[in-house]
């Protein structure tokens, strides 16, 4: 466990606290074994409930949102997706001196897609693409727009511009200043996504991407979900793929040249805000990630 909170604002949980909520709200829950879940999420502490099921609490108040746009879409996006997804069961509520709705979903099988544990990175980039492929042709209709809800996933990069360089200045002598700064200002010229938003998970890496038997076998962890630029998506090019498999997924799902500009600068984006943020007392295994998807889109300028 990190020696530090992930958050300033953070809650205390743990697994003694998770079984006396089940007991004054789910009895028929309360009686199975309950385990922290490694490694432990960002936004939410997971632990796991019986064979079948976790518990996911979220860590501070901006986490509650989230859930509850899983608990709306999920159902319905879940029968339309080719790999398993996690499926609401039950929402707590606040209570116990933990102040924030919780929920229980269905336990999915399998590890963290990190390289290792990948059988064939061209077969990964192949599920990768028919997964994007079938949640964008979802009809986003009512679908969310990207707001804090949703930690902004899918909107314009140009807004991402303040927070992106805010970091770049943040890190200093940690980073390349004038590599990272030529190629955030690349991807800012692509132009931006101009036809009818689409369904976006938001947030695909190896933490929230499980395999089995080195096979891609379910996708977790929808907070980012919502509807808008996919380029938000179109992003694990650069977090999971190595510069020969990339342009599989760019082919499988015919991404355009201004896409896949964005999606590198959201790549981009996302490693240095969580390079600026977490650190390796707070989040290790986030900051190693990062610091992978930096040397990626560096590597591929």
């Amino acid at each position: 466990m990190p020696a530090e909170k992930m958050h300033a604002d953070e809650v205390d949980t743990d697994a003694a606290l998770v079984g006396r909520l089940l007991a004054a709200q789910f009895p028929h829950w309360a009686g199975l074994p309950i385990e922290p879940v490694w490694p432990v999420g960002t936004d939410n502490a997971l632990y796991r409930l019986g064979d079948d099921m976790v518990v996911r609490l979220p860590r501070r108040e901006r986490t509650t949102g989230t859930l509850e746009r899983e608990r709306r879409w999920l159902p319905k996006l879940a029968p339309l997706l080719p790999l398993a997804v996690p499926i609401p069961l039950a929402e707590g509520m606040p209570a116990d001196g933990y102040p924030f709705a919780w929920s229980v979903y269905s336990w999915l099988e399998g590890e963290n897609a990190t390289v290792e544990r990948v059988t064939d990175l061209r077969q990964l980039a192949t599920d990768l693409a028919r997964f994007i492929a079938a949640l964008q042709r979802i009809d986003p209709t009512g679908g969310p727009p990207p707001g804090e809800h949703n930690f902004f996933r899918g909107e314009p990069l140009a807004r991402r511009d303040e927070g992106t360089r805010a970091s770049i200045t943040a890190l200093g002598a940690a980073i390349d200043v004038g590599a990272v700064t030529a190629a955030w200002e690349a991807a800012l010229r692509a132009p931006g996504w101009e036809r009818r938003p689409v369904w976006i998970h938001g947030d695909l890496d190896a933490r929230n991407l499980l395999v089995r038997d080195g096979r891609l076998g379910a996708v977790i962890d929808w907070g980012g979900l919502g509807v808008g630029d996919p380029a938000c998506d179109v992003m694990v090019a650069w977090k999971i793929l190595s510069e020969d498999t990339r342009d599989i997924l760019r082919t499988e799902l015919s991404v355009d040249e201004a896409t896949w500009a964005r999606g590198r600068g959201w790549a981009l984006s996302q490693a240095l805000n969580a390079l600026s943020y977490y650190t390796m007392q707070t989040n290790p295994i986030l900051v190693l990630e990062a610091r992978r998807w930096l040397a990626e889109v560096l590597a591929d300028g």
